[in-house]
């Protein structure tokens, strides 16, 4: 801990934003886990559960929905089911609006990240530029300096790139997680299109079109 310190002290002022984007990045992904570990453990019984009631009541596939609302697969499904006898355009609708909030939070903490990605480096490389000028301001290069002043100029330049590996470690581990998040998001997108769908074909054979077919044989 102390030599962590050290070099956040030998880095200069340029090490205080640094660490708060090293902060924030790390809450963010730690949240964004807790996120998707709830959701990903949850939604495939969800889903299961909710089909298959939907093929025989559409009352209890919605009750089964409106119980899961605090997962966005819950509230995704219950949008649809919760509408009065819809047609199927609306019912398509009702699932795309509710799909398209669901991705919104999904994507909670893609900006900071991307910010992380691009300011992080930059602030590096400001502190190693300011941290050079020290140094060489500080030089007596006309006046015959000695070993140990050089010394002192080695070690300052070793100090002044400590900003610039500081804030590439910073970016780095950003966009790693960046790019595990777009993969879960991704993902998730496919997914919810293909439960969609198949809620959407077990409402028009099951309940929509029958209903038609009725009115149709009595007319």
């Amino acid at each position: 801990m102390s030599n962590l310190l050290d070099l956040v002290i030998a880095g200069g002022p340029t090490m205080i934003p640094m660490m708060g984007f090293s902060v924030a990045t790390l809450a963010c992904g730690f949240e964004r886990a807790w996120f998707w570990y709830r959701l990903l453990s949850q939604e495939q019984r969800i889903v299961h559960d909710v089909l298959e009631a939907a093929k025989d009541n559409l009352e209890e596939a919605r009750a089964i929905a409106q119980h899961a609302t605090d997962s966005p697969i819950g509230r995704f499904l219950v949008a649809p089911l919760q509408l009065r006898h819809p047609s199927p355009e609306t019912f398509h609708l009702a699932m795309e609006a509710a799909a398209d909030k669901e991705f919104i939070q999904m994507r909670k903490g893609d900006k900071l990240l991307e910010t992380v990605i691009a300011v992080a480096p930059l602030l590096g490389l400001l502190g190693t530029v300011t941290g050079l000028i020290a140094t060489f301001s500080n030089l007596n290069i006309g006046g015959g300096g000695s070993a140990e002043s050089a010394s002192k100029a080695a070690a300052g330049i070793g100090e002044a790139l400590i900003t610039t590996a500081a804030g590439m470690i910073i970016a780095i581990l950003a966009l790693l997680i960046f790019r595990i998040l777009v993969s879960f998001q991704a993902n998730q997108m496919d997914y919810f299109s293909e439960v969609g769908s198949e809620l959407e074909l077990i409402y028009r054979q099951n309940w929509y079109e029958p209903e038609w077919e009725g009115v149709g044989s009595r007319e």
